[in-house]
Order: structure tokens, then sequence, then C-alpha cells
């Protein structure tokens, strides 16, 4: 029962693991999305402007106005998309330490158990303590917030 306990534990953060890696993959593909519609607006808009006939300076508050605030939902947008990424990948984080404290405690469980875990009644003496077979979700240290962390 303890091996199975440990097995389902393993199956389960080992799925979380892969499931938070597509949610960073599919978030990265969003990112880039947006970086592409962001430049081909910004091509459009400078290509629109560069027309000689149309160059009016008493009209260039708009296309100023249009790409400030282009410029500024692009900025939001980029920045929530990586909120997602950096929640995402702290979440993997933690669903991987937590998949080696398991599999750790499971390959004791099986050294025990080679080394012969028996009393001279031959019963079984591989779990001590149910206590030991409690695996809590684990998180990162403090310093792993580091690398989140912005510079600018």
């Amino acid at each position: 029962a303890a091996f199975q306990a440990i097995n389902t534990i393993i199956q389960l953060h080992f799925e979380k693991t892969l499931e938070k890696k597509r949610a960073i993959d599919l978030q990265k593909k969003e990112l880039h999305k947006l970086f592409l519609l962001f430049f081909i607006f910004l091509s459009l808009i400078f290509m629109a402007e560069a027309q000689p006939n149309r160059l009016q300076f008493r009209h260039c508050w708009a296309p100023i106005t249009l790409l400030s605030l282009s410029h500024l939902i692009f900025y939001v947008s980029v920045a929530q998309t990586l909120r997602c990424i950096n929640g995402f990948k702290y979440q993997r984080r933690c669903h991987k330490l937590t998949l080696g404290l398991a599999t750790e405690k499971l390959r004791e469980l099986k050294t025990r158990l080679a080394s012969g875990g028996s009393d001279q009644y031959g019963h079984e003496l591989v779990v001590s303590d149910e206590g030991e077979l409690e695996i809590h979700y684990q998180e990162p240290p403090e310093s792993y917030f580091g690398k989140f962390k912005r510079n600018w």
C-alpha cells in the first residue's frame, strides 16, 4: 500500500510538471504572437505615414497618440504574459521538488525492503512510522524568486 501511495504521488506530480511545461510553452507562443502583431501594426502605421503626399505636420498628433496607446497596450499584455509564465515556472518547480522528494522516499522504501526489513516473527518493518511516508508539497527557497525580479 505504501508503494502504491508513493507511486500515485509520483505519477500525479509528474503529470502536473508536464502540464505546467505545456502551459509555459503555450504562453511563450502567445508572447511571440503578440510581438509579431505589434511589429506588423507598427510597420503598417509607419508605411501609411511615410507617404510623401500625406505627411502633414499639423496632423502628427493622431499617429503619435495611436502609437503611444498601442505601445501601452502591448506593454501591459507582455507584462501579463510574463507574469503567467513566471507563475507556471514557479508551480512547475514546486512539482519537480515534490516529485524528487517522493522519488527519494520510494527509493528509501525499496532499499529497506530489499535489505530484508522484517523482525524475528516475520513481520515486515518497512514502515516504522506513517509520518515518514508523508510527502508535503515542496516550495523552492526564497533565493529562487530572485530570477523573476526585473532589474529595470
